[in-house]
């Protein structure tokens, strides 16, 4: 994975491109605010927490790179990690791909992390680069899930749907990010797997060239704010955090 006479050095990259209609109308999903402060900030932030991170490439909407850019200066990082603002494209994967393009070529290791999970623990974000340089080409961190699960025949919104099928719970996962990767694997599956054959992350990518992908645990504060109630429950994390570690 890289030469063992220098240090592994860390990136994360983040797309920030989408506009999360499922929040509702309004400014992009990234740069709505969490106590009062963009998510995107927050998601930064929880990257640059990392003393293994020494760059974060943040993605920005096609024609909003110099606002992103603006934005984000406005709430500097520590003089350790390095920022950089790239323009995404039309689909997250080609936002990623974009990302990885801006990494110096001292990196070994990329995380790839939602924009949406602003308040993802240190903790997660080292764990996923600790096990990627011992040797896994791709470490996604991940919950056991606390439903059960059905398998349907998909049919039109609101329309009743037939369960054909219910997976053994124990076996399943529910993933999250960042999703860490060695950083010649990950570039191999931007250039070899066609976008839309079926891979919904970046780790689904490395699994379509064979490669292996290893779970370690996730946080439950690393969830994904997509709806409206799921903002209403990262202000009170985020609350807490603020009462109880001085989070800012």
């Amino acid at each position: 994975m890289s030469d063992p006479s220098r240090p592994i050095r860390t990136a994360a990259v983040i797309p920030a491109a989408g506009r999360g209609v499922r929040l509702g109308p309004g400014a992009p999903k990234a740069l709505r605010a969490l106590g009062g402060t963009p998510m995107l900030v927050h998601a930064v932030r929880a990257m640059a927490a990392s003393r293994a991170v020494s760059v974060v490439v943040v993605v920005a909407p096609p024609d909003g790179a110099p606002a992103v850019r603006h934005l984000l200066d406005e709430h500097p990082l520590s003089d350790r990690t390095d920022l950089v603002v790239v323009p995404g494209g039309e689909t997250r994967q080609e936002s990623v791909r974009l990302g990885l393009a801006a990494l110096p070529d001292a990196i070994d290791v990329v995380l790839v992390h939602d924009a949406a999970r602003p308040l993802v623990p240190v903790e997660t974000v080292d764990a996923v680069i600790a096990a990627v340089r011992a040797g896994a080409p791709a470490v996604v961190p991940a919950l056991p899930l606390a439903d059960t699960v059905k398998q349907v025949e998909p049919q039109p919104q609101g329309t009743p749907e037939r369960v054909v099928g219910t997976p053994e719970r124990a076996l399943l996962r529910a993933v999250q990010t960042p999703q860490g990767f060695d950083r010649e694997t990950l570039l191999k599956a931007h250039a070899t797997v066609v976008e839309g054959e079926g891979a919904t992350d970046d780790a689904g990518l490395v699994e379509r060239l064979g490669q292996p992908v290893v779970v370690v645990p996730g946080h439950e504060e690393a969830f994904k704010v997509t709806r409206p109630l799921d903002l209403v429950l990262a202000e009170a994390v985020l609350a807490r955090r603020r009462a109880t570690d001085g989070y800012v």
